[in-house]
């Protein structure tokens, strides 16, 4: 699924719109029991109250395509086999009405789930009567796709922290009592997909919040999809040490800045450009991006089979999961330097009488402890 695809579903999490009329839940405590369970009807709830909750389902579709939320791919078999497959389809074409299906899938769900606390499990099932376009690319009303699908939001529980308040009319001041409260969804998922503006039930999304943790036991026990990417985080630090280890005596600052330069630039081509499609690069355009910067070839055909190593072979990778586009650091054991990502220049490394320097050019001022100072010259 792309952003455009995700942005059109987001629209419709607002009482006015969604086609959302009931919502099933269960409360599960820290140690994996199901303590109550809710099926709660949107309509009976006031606006406010079923905007709120809506708000929380919704974040499920937040969150940037390939870093928080993972499209996950059913094979032939799994369709035509699979058990995962078969009770998420149950799920759907029930409209959540089946509770020995709903009931398995939060077992499934709290059986293997990794998660500190207690959780909420959320389930809501929506229809969605999707518009076309006319040739002239404005919107009709007529539609031929009516895309239904449920969507699961796992939600840690907190408990709100008791405090003082101030009671007017009763002109006193009273303690508020503690009590639980719901955060945002930590994971979860949208089956099938909305590919090409339409069913496809080879297809799931699959949302985490961490960038750190992408849960594969969860995936595994939903969806029976143990394979998934690396999570970002672990991306990044993996894209870093494999350049570094490859480069090896040419990984120099001004490689560093050019392969920065050039991804960042890449997504900003990418933005401009409004493709829906999520940007994702392989070993080969990181190679050539290498060889622009002045890697030698015998670094380069290392980078490229440690990236087979580590991402998998065939493997693409979203540049925002392996730079940040906003920060540029250059840190020494004592010293950090953070540069603005567009003035990477006023940066460079030399040695000077044998001994290793990073120099920053100061033609505009500089400020030490928010203290304007000059620079003498030596002259």
């Amino acid at each position: 699924m792309n952003d455009k695809e995700i942005a059109e579903l987001r629209r419709r999490y607002r009482s006015e719109k969604s086609g959302i009329s009931r919502i099933r839940g269960c409360y599960v405590n820290e140690n994996r029991e199901i303590i109550s369970e809710m099926d709660q009807s949107v309509a009976l709830m006031s606006e406010s109250e079923a905007d709120e909750l809506l708000g929380v389902l919704k974040k499920v579709l937040s969150g940037a395509v390939g870093t928080n939320l993972l499209d996950i791919a059913f094979s032939t078999q799994d369709v035509m086999e699979g058990e995962e497959h078969k009770l998420l389809c149950r799920l759907r074409e029930s409209a959540l009405q089946d509770d020995e299906a709903v009931r398995a899938l939060w077992h499934k769900i709290m059986d293997n789930l990794t998660l500190e606390g207690n959780y909420m499990i959320l389930l809501a099932y929506d229809s969605y009567d999707v518009f076309t376009y006319r040739k002239d690319g404005r919107k009709d009303d007529d539609s031929n796709e009516m895309f239904r699908y449920i969507l699961c939001a796992v939600c840690p529980i907190k408990m709100a922290k008791p405090a003082l308040s101030y009671y007017v009319r009763e002109n006193c001041f009273r303690n508020v009592v503690a009590d639980s409260t719901i955060s945002p969804p930590a994971l979860g998922f949208m089956f099938p997909a909305f590919d090409n503006r339409a069913t496809n039930l080879y297809g799931a999304l699959y949302y985490t919040r961490s960038t750190e943790d992408n849960h594969p036991e969860f995936t595994d026990a939903v969806f029976h999809a143990s394979k998934l990417p690396m999570p970002a985080a672990e991306q990044k630090d993996t894209f870093r040490s494999v350049l570094a280890e490859s480069a090896g005596e040419a990984c120099s600052l001004a490689v560093v800045r050019s392969v920065h330069a050039q991804l960042n630039q890449a997504m900003e081509d990418h933005k401009t450009s409004k493709d829906p499609e999520p940007l994702t690069v392989d070993k080969y355009v990181i190679r050539d991006m290498l060889g622009f910067s002045g890697v030698p070839e015998e670094g380069i055909d290392k980078f490229e089979s440690q990236f087979d190593d580590h991402f998998g072979t065939g493997a693409s990778v979203s540049p925002r999961n392996i730079v940040d586009a906003r920060k540029f650091e250059v840190k020494t054991p004592d010293v950090v330097i953070k540069v603005n990502p567009a003035r990477t220049d006023l940066v460079e490394a030399r040695v000077i009488d044998g001994v290793r320097y990073i120099l920053i050019r100061a033609d505009e001022g500089a400020e030490v402890n928010g203290i304007d100072i000059r620079i003498e010259s030596d002259d």
